[in-house]
């Protein structure tokens, strides 16, 4: 399985999720690294106009061409494809995720938006997350199922406009159950900000909160994760609420 393969990520080019993609990566064929050259999480689908765009070799892949971005993974993507590859990759993957993307977590993640951008180019394209933010987090389970999930891509394809969300309990690779592929739960931050004063008087602000689960139904990623299955949500790209079209036609009239 000679492929060409894209790996890029939000977390940035010197994160460990990162290098452990690329040793499972390149199983399956040759591997070109793009990735940010800092971290980018929450950027979402974010790319870069108003600044210039750089990109610089990394050395530190053993046999693997690498390069790090001041943009966006969004713009990695990009310009892995039009100004490095000079062609679509035949895969794409992003991560390993330092934390889940679940839900409406989604709309948030650079790793996943990146992913996102493969499959609106027409590049089959997988974003890989572990529910553990350390940032020397075991990545063993999600590896041992990124082998599996890649292998069976590559087999069979995936539809147009779709990548997948994967995302990976933290747990033993033997404790997990299996693979669920399931629905985006309905979930939502419940957003507060920590106001304080600088040491000139003047307010800032972090944003804090808690995650607010309101999604009871068994069929979604966040019940697939709390049961110890990894989750699988085929993603896409057309935010339309195709549900309601016909009853807005009022508004033609």
């Amino acid at each position: 399985m000679n492929k060409l393969i894209l790996v890029t990520n939000d977390d940035g080019i010197h994160s460990k999720g990162l290098k452990e993609l690329v040793s499972v990566a390149k199983t399956f064929g040759r591997v070109v690294v793009l990735a940010p050259d800092k971290p980018q999480s929450g950027m979402g689908h974010a790319i870069t106009i108003s600044n210039p765009l750089r990109i610089a070799k990394y050395g530190a892949f053993e046999n693997v061409e690498a390069y790090d971005c001041s943009g966006t993974p969004v713009d990695c993507v990009k310009l892995a494809i039009f100004e490095v590859l000079k062609r679509k990759p035949d895969l794409l993957l992003s991560g390993i995720n330092h934390g889940e993307n679940s839900s409406t977590n989604v709309l948030y993640s650079g790793t996943m938006s990146a992913a996102i951008e493969g499959a609106m180019e027409g590049i089959p394209s997988i974003g890989f997350s572990l529910a553990d933010f350390d940032s020397d987090a075991d990545f063993t389970a999600v590896k041992e199922v990124a082998l599996k999930i890649i292998g069976r891509i590559i087999e069979e394809g995936l539809p147009d406009n779709t990548c997948l969300n994967v995302n990976v309990p933290k747990i033993p690779y033997n404790q997990i159950k299996g693979i669920q592929v399931c629905t985006q739960a309905h979930a939502y931050w419940d957003d507060k900000f920590d106001s304080r004063l600088d040491q000139f008087g003047r307010p800032y602000y972090w944003l804090t909160g808690e995650f607010s689960d309101v999604d009871r139904r068994l069929e979604t990623d966040l019940h697939a994760l709390k049961n110890g299955y990894v989750s699988v949500v085929p993603t896409h790209f057309d935010l339309t609420n195709h549900a309601v079209l016909q009853k807005l036609k009022y508004l033609e009239e």
